[in-house]
């Protein structure tokens, strides 16, 4: 299963192996298990310290377990994991083999710390982006606490356990049986939230920070690229983030980023992280601004409130807290997001194999993820409110070409249809005419643009335009002194990752100039 290449990588990863290993394989007749048990042999033949055992009992098959002889690590992968989880299982076999995490000792320290027992399962899909965070996080909270055990499931492959569970978004994470969480996460937030005093200790810390120079609220292209610019200029400087990499962290395909042809946005939000880190920034990560308090007078200090009840303080803000995906606001969406309603297609695509799916939007999202969405599901219908198309001319004419995707044109969705537990369908008003018709189907993706992340602001100074943007100047200072913005938040048109990188440099050199003028 793996080429040359591949495999030659592989073995010079394995050489940092430095405990022996026992991949524990359980089987069946099957074609599928046939493809894992090929991949495990040609893995277990490039290193002297892996063995592999086909006495496996785990009633999923195929699977196997990543085990030290003689100990249960608790790590399982019920599947192949190749696509975006042969990281996760190359990360695996190094920890399991001894070799050390790129994690700090405080956060092992709290992993060993935990004392109750914890049992996750986690489908993903070979396709999701966002899964391997997860993945990677719960299987090293397995190889570090005897305690903890996990369980990682292709849920293409278990299909039985996705329509039973009536799982229809990945990553979906279970902890003991029960639901836990679904969607992308970090070890910080997972160990935030079964960890219960995590949070309070944390915010106790950030509050008794002194204050910053520069203080950048927001982790993504805008913002990583303040907080460098800012601490190249040897001032106090610190980033705080409810999710490093924003958005980009759910982009698939990245082609328009200059000077780099491909790139995918996971891989583009660790290099960014990786960039921050090169220089002395305060960064502080899982931290969700609530409420900003500005200075009384110019040259005072900025206090951001936090949702764990933190503040923290500067004499310049750069506010880059980004976008998120416009929701239709319909009845019946949120009663079934996660439960066929969707936002994320390259992630949740897979679910729907051979199913009916609507995509909302005939922009260039909209668009692409109907091509995507047109070579695993059985049908797509695309709803466009226009008469027309927004699309690229070469997207559009992908688009007409296949033959399981139908186009409605002037459509107003006006609500999400389903049985209590999932989507079964949705209506929608022909602007024609205004008859109101109904579309049966099992899953909508909705991807109909940006609505800025402002909400926060609501009772601040800050000058907003009436679609919620913060207005900003030339030099990306907003209405209030000392305050800056930049990236999808602002007013700046062509919501670019290119464009919030150079937006976002530009501001923390305005703040720069603003501090040395007081």
């Amino acid at each position: 299963m793996l080429d040359a290449n591949l495999k030659d990588q592989l073995k010079a990863y394995l050489e940092k192996v430095t405990h022996p290993l026992e991949l524990v394989a359980s089987l069946d007749d099957e074609d599928k298990s046939k493809e894992l048990l090929s991949l495990l042999q040609e893995i277990s033949g490039l290193s002297d310290k892996i063995t592999l055992s086909t006495e496996g009992d785990n009633p999923r098959t195929p699977s196997f377990a990543i085990t030290r002889p003689g100990e249960d690590t608790g790590v399982v992968f019920a599947g192949i994991p190749m696509g975006h989880e042969f990281t996760s299982l190359v990360l695996a076999l190094l920890q399991v083999g001894g070799h050390p995490p790129k994690t700090s000792e405080d956060v092992l320290d709290q992993i060993r710390a935990l004392d109750q027992e914890l049992v996750f399962e986690t489908y993903y899909s070979l396709s999701c982006q966002n899964c391997p965070d997860v993945v990677q996080a719960l299987n090293l909270m397995a190889i570090f606490n005897p305690n903890i055990r996990h369980v990682a499931i292709d849920g293409a492959l278990f299909q039985d356990e996705v329509e039973n569970r009536e799982i229809m978004s990945v990553p979906s994470i279970y902890l003991n049986g029960k639901p836990f969480d679904q969607g992308r996460m970090t070890l910080d937030q997972i160990l935030a939230k079964v960890d219960t005093g995590a949070i309070e200790r944390e915010a106790k810390k950030l509050s008794e920070k002194a204050a910053f120079d520069t203080l950048v609220i927001g982790g993504g292209p805008a913002g990583a690229a303040a907080a460098i610019y800012s601490a190249r200029k040897g001032i106090n400087t610190g980033i705080a983030a409810e999710r490093f990499g924003g958005q980009v962290a759910d982009t698939m395909g990245i082609e328009n980023f200059i000077s780099v042809s491909h790139t995918e946005g996971p891989k583009l939000v660790s290099a960014l992280e990786e960039h921050v880190k090169d220089y002395e920034v305060d960064v502080m990560n899982l931290q969700r601004a609530n409420s900003l308090k500005a200075a009384d007078t110019e040259g005072g200090l900025h206090e951001v409130i936090l949702a764990s009840g933190a503040t923290l303080k500067s004499k310049t803000l750069v506010l880059a807290t980004g976008a998120r995906w416009r929701e239709m606001n319909v009845p019946g969406e949120q009663t079934y997001r996660n439960k066929g309603v969707a936002y994320c297609p390259h992630c949740d695509g897979p679910l729907f194999k051979g199913k009916h799916v609507a995509v909302i939007g005939g922009g260039n999202s909209g668009v692409e993820a109907a091509i995507d969405l047109a070579g695993i599901v059985g049908h797509v219908t695309l709803i466009e409110f226009m008469g027309e198309m927004r699309a690229d001319a070469v997207l559009q004419k992908k688009l007409k070409s296949l033959p399981n995707v139908d186009i409605i044109l002037n459509a107003q969705t006006t609500e999400v249809i389903g049985d209590g537990s999932r989507v079964n369908g949705l209506t929608y008003k022909d602007r024609t005419n205004d008859e109101i018709k109904h579309v049966a189907l099992e899953g909508i993706f909705v991807q109909i643009g940006l609505v800025p992340n402002t909400e926060w602001l609501k009772d601040s100074p800050i000058e907003m335009s009436p679609r919620g943007e913060i207005i900003v100047d030339a030099h990306g200072m907003t209405s209030v002194p000392g305050i800056f913005a930049a990236g999808d938040v602002t007013t700046v048109p062509y919501k670019q990752i290119v464009i919030a990188m150079g937006e976002g440099a530009k501001a923390s050199l305005g703040a720069f100039d603003y501090l040395i003028r007081l």
